[in-house]
């Protein structure tokens, strides 16, 4: 068996061997030299043992990771994957082989800041990152918040407040058909959203054998390229489709003498599944936590006495990997050997989780636009709040058939908005960034890879125009503030990090949704139920309003708020203000999960509803921790004219020379080559 590792200059890693189950051997081994302080976090992360060498701070995600028993279920997807698929099942083996010997050899310095020693992976582990990234992606713990805002403010609530929320993580993509192309080919290009770690949450690589030839972004810890990959003559791209796909069932227990009990659909009461586990804290009292299950799923909220507040709730948690035992990796090796988009077409036929909308071309002219993966037959309301366990209705009864689109003028954007996939879900991302990408595709019939990131990094803001409508009604402003709203009227609406009216407008802006948020109409949501610490980024008040901002400016009446008193004050407190520019205040914030306190915060371009996402919560902080966590463009035309980038680097050894260096390309939105000429890479090693 022969296998090669060889890099470009940017310490991309480029993997050749014999076989695919070679290849798999190989991704594992060189991404756990490469990434391993990242994939053991990923891997205690998906135990809920995180907190064992991160402290108290990370409790609150290993409790819900325990009672919501990923890793169980992620074993129950590999027996069921190994019982169905044995080739995937052996191929995941094989990339877990790797993981476990490139660790063995790593020399991460954050094991020894924090006294840990690398753990030993299992065949599972990778379906266990795979669910732990993604069980919160499709925003389940905004049904609390509905249920909330209903109850306070009435029904009407909740459309007001739907938008993109602050738990949620979304994609640009746009699709152009190459009659619009200088080739004559199809060009795909986007940048997926998503919280922004340090290492990146995807990685650059190439993965060949006697099979295929992909380049594209892998998942660290996920054998294979899910998301976006380029076989040479196929490729492909994905974004968050917005589906609701997970369900909150209310749940009545009880205890007894011989356990916990259940209230089901038929009055009857049945056993819950039990038992106890503990949870080591670094430097505190181990914790004990209690796990209950019953035959809607998982208990994450509350139990039989109720929640920690008293208030008498228990909450039950019902998605597809937990009732199927599939978490859709059988797609991946067909996805490999993708050579056209009937190819991609029929691997994610078997896409699991999450939803996504799928963008797809080949060198014959073929193109795919569609959605993929699993979504319930249930009830319309289980989609909006919680629902009674208890009584008859709720059931799901099958899955939803996924929609397809095609293209419109030769393009097809997808930006999170209401398309194809307005059938599968509640909220969706406003129309800004898909009118947008749109508009700027419309303005020339002729387009090139090279041509692609100046979409990438456009700064107009398409939400802004509900607060500049409203301060230009006002009148009797002081001087200072009659100037500054005479000067955002003449903005150009680009959130460039250079701007000082940008600055302004967001100045304006959060001091408008912090008056909001403390006005007494809103009282009765700033304390939420005592729901586990995981989910209150769903529940909090003020990134609502600042994410709905525009709907509770538009909106006919806004229970008896005085909207104009507010922004009147907001515009005379910060004309008050000494001049900023936008980037002086608006700088990333990535996760880490050590971080690093002398760490520079770089000056950012773009907001929430900018083609560049760069995303703050308004009024709360103007640091970024999401945003674009790749940019890709994929030529089909010829591959090695496609371009590529990571907010990092391909390392995540923090003194290795390729750990930041693609941040300043990141920063100024440039793009790598992506290489594929063995000749033009450095060859590392060759092992037989």
């Amino acid at each position: 068996m022969t296998t090669e590792i060889y890099r470009d200059a940017w310490g991309v890693p480029h993997l050749r061997a014999d076989s695919a189950r070679a290849l798999a051997r190989l991704q594992g081994s060189v991404t756990a030299r490469d990434r391993a302080w990242q994939l053991e976090v990923e891997r205690h992360r998906a135990r809920g043992t995180s907190a064992s060498f991160l402290g108290s701070e990370a409790l609150p995600w290993d409790r819900f990771v325990r009672r919501a028993r990923l890793d169980d279920t992620a074993r129950r997807c590999f027996d069921e994957l190994a019982a169905r698929d044995p080739e995937t099942a052996d191929w995941v083996r094989a990339y877990v082989d790797g993981v476990n010997e490139g660790l063995a050899a790593c020399a991460a310095p954050e094991f020894t800041r924090v006294g840990l020693a690398p753990g030993r992976w299992e065949p599972w582990t990778p379906l266990a990152v795979w669910l732990a990234t993604h069980i919160l992606f499709a925003g389940f713990p905004a049904k609390l918040w509905r249920e909330e805002a209903a109850r306070h403010l009435g029904p009407e609530a909740v459309a007001l407040f739907a938008t993109d929320g602050p738990g949620t993580s979304g994609s640009n993509g746009w699709l152009v058909d190459g009659a619009r192309t200088v080739t004559g080919q199809a060009v795909i290009a986007g940048d997926p959203h998503r919280f922004i770690e340090d290492p990146g949450v995807y990685q650059q690589i190439r993965l060949a054998c006697d099979e295929f030839d992909v380049v594209g972004l892998a998942v660290p810890g996920v054998p294979g390229i899910a998301h976006f990959g380029h076989t040479g003559t196929v490729a492909w791209a994905i974004t968050n489709a917005m589906a609701d796909y997970q369900d909150l069932y209310r749940e009545r227990l009880r205890r007894t003498g011989a356990g916990v009990e259940a209230l089901g659909p038929d009055g009857a009461w049945r056993r819950v599944a039990r038992h106890t586990e503990l949870v080591r804290v670094a430097g505190e009292e181990t914790v004990e936590v209690e796990v209950l299950e019953t035959e809607r799923g998982p208990v994450i909220a509350g139990g039989p006495e109720g929640l920690d507040d008293g208030t008498p709730l228990a909450l039950s948690l019902r998605h597809p990997p937990r009732v199927t035992a599939d978490l859709g990796f059988g797609a991946l090796l067909p996805l490999l050997r993708a050579r056209r988009v009937a190819d991609v077409d029929r691997a994610v036929d078997l896409w699991v989780e999450p939803v996504n909308v799928v963008q797809a071309a080949d060198t014959e002219g073929g193109l795919l636009h569609r959605v993929a993966g699993r979504v319930p037959l249930r009830a319309e309301v289980n989609g909006t709040r919680l629902v009674p366990a208890w009584e008859p209705g709720h059931e799901w009864t099958g899955w939803r058939e996924m929609p397809r689109a095609g293209l419109t003028d030769g393009v097809a954007v997808m930006a999170n908005q209401r398309g194809p996939a307005a059938p599968l879900g509640v909220e969706f991302a406003p129309r800004h960034r898909a009118d947008r990408i749109r508009a700027l595709l419309g303005e020339r019939r002729r387009w090139s890879a090279s041509d692609m990131p100046a979409i990438h990094t456009d700064t107009h803001l398409g939400s802004a125009a509900p607060l500049l409508d409203r301060l230009a009604a006002l009148d009797g402003l002081s001087g200072p503030a009659a100037a500054l709203r005479d000067r955002l009227l003449r903005w150009d609406r680009r959130m460039d990090a250079d701007s000082q009216d940008a600055a302004r407008f967001a100045a304006v802006r959060g001091a408008l949704v912090r008056r909001l948020s403390a006005h007494p109409a809103f009282a009765a949501l700033t304390t939420p139920p005592a729901y586990p610490e995981v989910f209150l980024p769903w529940l909090a008040l003020l990134p609502r309003i600042g994410f709905a901002l525009e709907h509770l400016l538009r909106a006919e009446e806004l229970y008896g708020v005085d909207r104009a008193a507010l922004v009147r004050e907001a515009v005379e407190e910060v004309a008050g203000l000494p001049a900023a520019r936008w980037g002086d205040t608006h700088r990333l914030a990535p996760w880490q999960a050590l971080p690093d306190p002398g760490r520079q915060a770089p000056a950012l371009a773009g907001d929430h509803d900018c083609v560049l996402c760069t995303s703050a919560v308004p009024g709360w902080t103007d640091l970024a921790a999401r945003g674009p966590a790749a940019r890709y463009v994929w030529d089909l035309a010829r591959r090695e004219d496609s371009l590529w980038v990571v907010p990092f680097g391909a390392s995540g050894l923090p003194d290795h020379p390729h750990h930041h260096d693609q941040l300043p390309l990141w920063l100024r939105g440039e793009l790598a080559p992506v290489v594929t000429d063995w000749a033009l890479l450095t060859k590392e090693s060759d092992d037989e």
